[in-house]
């Protein structure tokens, strides 16, 4: 397992037509370091050796904390160059580009270690086009080194292939090493040399055409995987510092000091959504914890769902036998119910505080909230902004609070802030097979505090600017950086001292520099990159600004806004403030490309359309939709709860899904019968086999079943089959249609989705059916009905009286709704939307007896005779 990179790069040619149409020639990637501040330039070159035009893409995988400063186009020797240009003024130029044909192409998506920029160009038959990017970061010391970690994917043999690295360190190079996942070590001796002396270290990899070979007489290449560069510094003096033209950086470090004993709670989400693999890897992670976990230290685990557990009512030390019993009840968690995070958190804080108040923990140990969720708080407090005031108030500022989140369907920002507001940070674990490992490395990253309450002092009145230099806790194996400018730039000597409590006592670590001895270093530092501090600097008040951005309101909000915003103009970033646009000149075959900064919020489908959103946080849209046996599924409009409800009627059925008198438009549903027992009506299961859509003004009906999709466009009949991929687009309308969906728009603010299920072909029980699904409904009237439409309007409802029953998974409940009071119980359903195949659960209270109380009327209501 690596601990998560400090710097990721993935290049690579991406084309829809035949490897021989498009041909990449030469792909280099320059890295440039200096003190761990890394200048990246990626750079791929193709050729269409095609006689037609064709479509070329280029994607780099870049580190998440990077930011990209430049990206250029060189199309026939011809240079187009990238501006950094506020949002909303590149997305005004991005309309007007539009508005005049030219085209746009940008794919960015967010993973554990990495953001991916993918743009594509038409290029014309025998045009070569150069695509480059270039962006900065500052590396992260992790576990004792500093690690670029380059993912290598160029997708097909390249003539000319490099990686050639430069590091320079004022300090001196201790170690430096590179390996590569992807390829044996005899062939990765010839193809890889590396370097260093002093403070010069070198790293190069040039595979040959034979070397990048899948196998001697393969067409294919072996170059996929990893190719990792560490190294580290020379830790003679703790601290290092650094003044280049009026700008100073500050590194410490200090290694070989004892561990301060911790108290750590475990705050872990056991509610549905955790079932199965979720909670199989947080077991593995917290059991392999558990063996890492020092003697002198204490601990608890605090579990919720719709309450709160407690593997012991105090904090107890992590005695061989304490951890045996601990290993025991780790090995027995299991999931139920719902997730109340408010409680949960509020137990671990206040065990915290009772031990140290009660002087159970020893005086110089240090306090450490760690939460695990997968979702988001549905019971008890569940209002984002009342927890985050009652986290504060609890934890007063005197120690920190890790969240992680587990998976995509959660409100990852509101996670964010509560731990930024608590001093520390969130972190997603990805689902994938290595979460556990993600966990575990997380934790390495805390395992092992050196001081705590650490400050970094400079002279009064000497400084201006100064980033963050007040941390709560320094880690075994990380630094500090803290940057600054000097308020006079001719002084003899700068000094810094950093103060902090250590495991035995208290310490204050003291550098004094001569800046006419560090003006003789400057020359040496040139063949790198010229201002790079002013750079750091920059980039870490930019980081900074934007932290703090995410908990601030009002005018505090508006001028961290334009002082990240000013400076990530003035220094070319791209940052979620800001675009970079590259538009070629006025001609026949205008193009344009756009990079924006991903965010770790919620996840957003970003095409020409929504490259600009400058929202990291936006509205949680309702959803409504029927899939399965048949469920029908309502996020309801001002709610963050889902109701749910089946319909029980014979196959052959027809319901009113949707009605709208005002749009005109009409779905209704028929219901089909599986094929197994039919002579048992109670215990068949039925589904959704045919949609009908109909639009009344523009005289078009829609009719979807299981074998095709027919379009009555007035007079006018196309059908299609599943198996075609198509799309109609008319002024007022468009279907798209491929393997396994249809979607329907009307214009903005009307789409619907119809997804196809298939089964195994031969199955004695199970037919292929059908799923509605509403993508948006912002323009349908209020004055909608049927069993969907209805629910565009506002309900209200109340939860309360929740108990487990004799099942603690199912949680039953009382709903107060309309007139009535309803028992519910608590269930989870798939929404198929984003992956059809696998679909993700979604949480509901199930109303029973066909939905009667929640629906208007009663479901017999709802039955017409006809699909149209």
């Amino acid at each position: 397992m690596k601990s998560c990179p400090q710097s990721i790069f993935s290049t690579g040619n991406k084309s829809l037509f035949k490897a021989e149409d498009i041909e990449v020639y030469s792909t280099k990637v320059s890295c440039k370091v200096t003190s761990c501040f890394a200048h990246n330039v990626v750079t791929t070159r193709a050729v269409n050796r095609a006689d037609a035009a064709k479509e070329v893409s280029f994607d780099v995988e870049l580190p998440k904390t990077a930011f990209i400063t430049n990206f250029t186009l060189t199309i026939d020797g011809v240079t187009y160059p990238g501006n950094v240009k506020e949002k909303e003024v590149a997305k005004k130029q991005y309309e007007k580009a539009v508005s005049q044909g030219k085209t746009a192409g940008l794919v960015k998506a967010s993973g554990w270690k990495l953001e991916k920029f993918t743009v594509s160009v038409n290029v014309a038959a025998g045009s070569k086009v150069t695509f480059e990017l270039t962006y900065e970061e500052l590396l992260k010391r992790n576990k004792g080194k500093y690690e670029m970690y380059l993912k290598v994917q160029p997708k097909q043999l390249v003539k000319d292939f490099e990686i050639e690295v430069d590091i320079f360190e004022p300090q001196g190079i201790s170690m430096l090493d590179a390996q590569a996942s992807f390829i044996t070590n005899d062939l990765l001796g010839s193809a890889l040399s590396k370097s260093f002396s002093g403070k010069k270290g070198h790293v190069s990899f040039k595979p040959s055409l034979d070397q990048q070979r899948s196998c001697p007489t393969c067409g294919d290449t072996l170059l996929n995987g990893d190719f990792i560069i560490t190294y580290d510094v020379n830790r003679e003096s703790p601290a290092n510092v650094q003044i280049v033209n009026g700008y100073f950086v500050h590194f410490f470090a200090p290694q070989g000091l004892p561990v301060v004993p911790k108290n750590v709670v475990f705050v872990i989400d056991i509610s549905s959504s955790m079932y199965g693999r979720k909670l199989e890897q947080t077991r593995d992670a917290l059991l392999k914890i558990l063996e890492d976990i020092k003697e002198e230290d204490y601990l608890n685990f605090i579990l919720f769902d719709y309450d709160v557990t407690t593997w012991k009512d105090t904090l107890v030390q992590a005695t061989p036998e304490n951890i045996q019993e601990a290993r025991e009840f780790v090995k027995n968690i299991r999931d139920r119910g719902m997730t109340n995070i408010n409680d949960g958190l509020l137990t671990g804080i206040s065990m915290l505080n009772k031990a140290r108040e009660e002087h159970t923990v020893p005086e110089r140990s240090t306090s450490i909230v760690i939460m695990l969720t997968d979702g988001d708080a549905n019971v008890g407090e569940s209002r984002p902004a009342k927890i985050q005031e009652n986290v504060l108030s609890a934890i007063g500022g005197r120690f920190p609070l890790y969240n992680l989140g587990f998976g995509n369907n959660l409100n990852y920002n509101f996670l964010e802030s509560l731990a930024l507001e608590n001093d520390w940070f969130a972190r997603r674990i990805y689902e994938d097979s290595d979460a556990n490992l993600q966990l575990q490395g997380f934790y390495e990253e805390v395992a092992n505090p050196l001081l705590t309450a650490v400050e970094v002092e400079y002279p009064e009145n000497a400084i201006l600017d100064l980033t963050r230099n007040t941390y709560q806790h320094f880690y075994d194996g990380s630094k500090i950086v803290v940057a600054g400018r000097l308020v006079d730039e001719d002084m003899n000597n700068f000094k810094a001292d950093v103060k902090g409590h250590g495991a035995l006592t208290d310490l204050t670590f003291t550098e004094e520099v001569d800046l006419k001895e560090m003006e003789k270093a400057l020359q040496e530092q040139d063949y790198i990159f010229g201002s790079y501090i002013e750079r750091l600097w920059a980039y870490l008040t930019i980081e900074q600004l934007l932290d703090k951005r995410k908990n601030a309101h009002g005018s505090e909000k508006e001028n961290l806004t334009a002082q990240a915003l000013d400076l990530s103009l003035k220094y070319h970033f791209v940052t979620p403030l800001t675009s970079m646009v590259v538009t070629k000149p006025e001609d026949s075959d205008n193009q344009m490309a756009i990079a924006d900064k991903p965010g770790e919020g919620p996840e957003e489908s970003v095409t020409a359309a929504t490259a600009y959103q400058t929202s990291y946080q936006p509205p949680s849209s309702p959803y409504y939709y029927v899939d399965g046996d048949p469920h029908f599924i309502i996020q309801v409009r001002g709610k963050k709860d889902a109701i749910c409800f089946n319909i029980d009627e014979e196959p052959g059925t027809v319901l009113r899904l949707i009605q709208d008198p005002i749009t005109g438009l009409t779905v209704n549903g028929q219901i089909i019968g599986d094929q197994g027992n039919s002579s048992n009506s109670k215990n068949r299961k039925t589904y959704l086999g045919k949609v009908g859509i109909v639009n009344s003004p523009m005289d078009l009906r829609i009719e979807v079943t299981t074998e095709k999709i027919t379009l009555h466009n007035g007079a006018a009949q196309s059908t299609f089959s599943w198996l075609d991929t198509v799309t109609v687009t008319s002024e007022r309308f468009s279907v798209k249609i491929n393997r396994e969906a249809m979607v329907v728009s009307f214009g903005k603010g009307i789409t619907f989705k119809v997804i196809l299920h298939q089964v195994w072909k031969k199955h004695h029980i199970h037919l292929h059916f059908l799923g509605f699904y509403v993508l948006d409904s912002d323009k349908m009237s209020t004055k909608s009905h049927g069993l969907l439409g209805q629910f565009f309007r506002p309900l209200a409802f109340q939860v309360s009286d929740l108990n487990p029953g004799n099942d603690p998974s199912k949680i039953h409940a009382t709903m107060l709704v309309k007139k009535y009071r309803l028992a519910v119980t608590r269930g989870y359903q798939k929404d198929y939307r984003k992956d059809v195949h696998n679909g993700t659960q979604v949480g509901c209270w199930f109303v029973h007896n066909n939905g009667q109380g929640v629906i208007d009327g009663v479901h017999s209501d709802y039955i017409v005779s006809d699909l149209f």
